[in-house]
């Protein structure tokens, strides 16, 4: 099981010398571009829809093929940055990804959109895998606490790329041009910082191709599951909620998943020096209970003043709980570290193909507050295992 501290010294041991401030600067630059390229797709989806004119299950289909690419990359991933190192997935999976970009606003048949978005879940896929194995070497190495901040760099990269391509094509480029720039940004500053990703990260030998997960490690999975699942929770039903049983205007009821995001990447960005001034035990503990009872305060009081507390209160608490378990999972000696992080990683994406048809499965037998009030009692089990994960 890891620790809850990490030497320098054990990572020398480990490391054929060490990375260092350039290895950290390269690692928070993919985290952004990452987040960056995933969200500069979430403007485009009404466009494809238009452009395509299908229904609204279709395109729900279509949204399906990006976690299915994801969900078969990510396995593969673990093998192949333990056999080629991580700055080669990285550069490869990127160049895939800008390739494939431009396809999403070109393609003019169902089944090309499906096969594009395959690609883009994929790659994505390859990248998120690649830069979580790269962050657990950079910062064994560093000494402290640094996987909170990788990770809200991936969010400020979200914020940024959405924000981005609503205002280009607000000032009246085509979908085709919007992407086209959001692919010379993520080349352009690609370029310079490839050579910073830290050369080694292989296992060498002839490992397995895949390995199925053991017992810690499908633990790790399982309540990364629950967080993910949370995550997806926010993004697919509180616009919803907030119209359906709080009255909020439609036009209106996407800013609950706004304060929501902002809270999660503040809590991020401030992550390691908290992590460092307590320790991941307390932050794991009082960070899943916070945004338990976030969640229970905005299904159970109605007030739009508590909801908009319980949407900080779940982004806030909820945003230091996956790099936690990244970290773990990078220090636990079950498996080796490229294959526990796929693992974990796929199985928390789960959670955000699974949870949100779980959530409507129960939402249409109770109600949507119900189905919500399940998620935060999931939540629980993450503040039960909080000693475990970090001893």
């Amino acid at each position: 099981m890891p620790s809850d501290t990490m030497t320098s010294g054990n990572a020398s041991a480990v490391f054929p010398g060490l990375p260092g401030r350039a290895q950290q600067y390269a690692t928070r630059i993919i985290f952004l571009l990452s987040g960056f390229a995933m969200a500069a797709w979430a403007p485009l989806v009404p466009f494809v829809k238009l452009r395509l004119d299908i229904s609204d299950g279709t395109l729900g289909l279509l949204l399906l093929c990006i976690g299915a690419g994801s969900t078969l990359s990510m396995p593969l991933t673990g093998f192949l940055t333990g056999r080629l190192g991580c700055k080669t997935v990285i550069l490869v999976a990127s160049a895939l990804l800008c390739l494939d970009l431009p396809l999403l606003t070109l393609m003019n048949s169902t089944g090309g959109m499906a096969f594009a978005l395959m690609v883009f879940g994929a790659t994505m896929g390859m990248v998120d895998v690649a830069m979580n194995v790269h962050a657990v070497v950079v910062e064994k190495a560093s000494g402290r606490a640094m996987m909170s901040g990788f990770h809200g760099f991936f969010s400020l990269g979200s914020i940024f790329g959405a924000l981005v391509v609503s205002a280009l094509l607000y000032v009246g480029l085509t979908p085709f041009q919007s992407i086209l720039l959001v692919v010379v940004v993520v080349v352009l500053t690609l370029i310079p910082t490839s050579p910073y990703f830290w050369r080694h990260t292989r296992n060498g030998g002839d490992g397995p191709m895949f390995v199925l997960p053991r017992g810690w490690v499908i633990f790790l999975g399982l309540l990364c599951f629950v967080m993910f699942m949370t995550e997806g929770s926010m993004l697919d039903w509180s616009a919803l909620f907030l119209a359906t049983e709080r009255g909020v205007s439609t036009h209106q009821a996407g800013i609950g998943y706004a304060i929501f995001s902002i809270a999660m990447t503040a809590g991020r960005l401030t992550g390691d020096r908290i992590i460092h001034a307590i320790g991941r035990y307390k932050v794991l503990l009082f960070g899943s209970l916070c945004a338990s009872l976030g969640m229970v305060l905005l299904v159970s009081v109605d007030n739009l003043w508590i909801a908009g507390l319980g949407f900080i209160m779940t982004g806030f608490g909820a945003s230091n709980l996956v790099p936690i378990m990244f970290s773990a999972a990078g220090n636990q000696t079950a498996m080796p570290a490229n294959l526990a992080i796929a693992s974990v990683t796929t199985l928390g994406y789960a959670g955000i193909l699974a949870g949100p048809a779980l959530i409507g499965f129960i939402a249409q037998l109770s109600s949507l507050s119900v189905a919500l009030s399940c998620v935060a009692a999931l939540l629980l089990l993450v503040t039960a295992s909080a000693r475990a994960v970090t001893r």
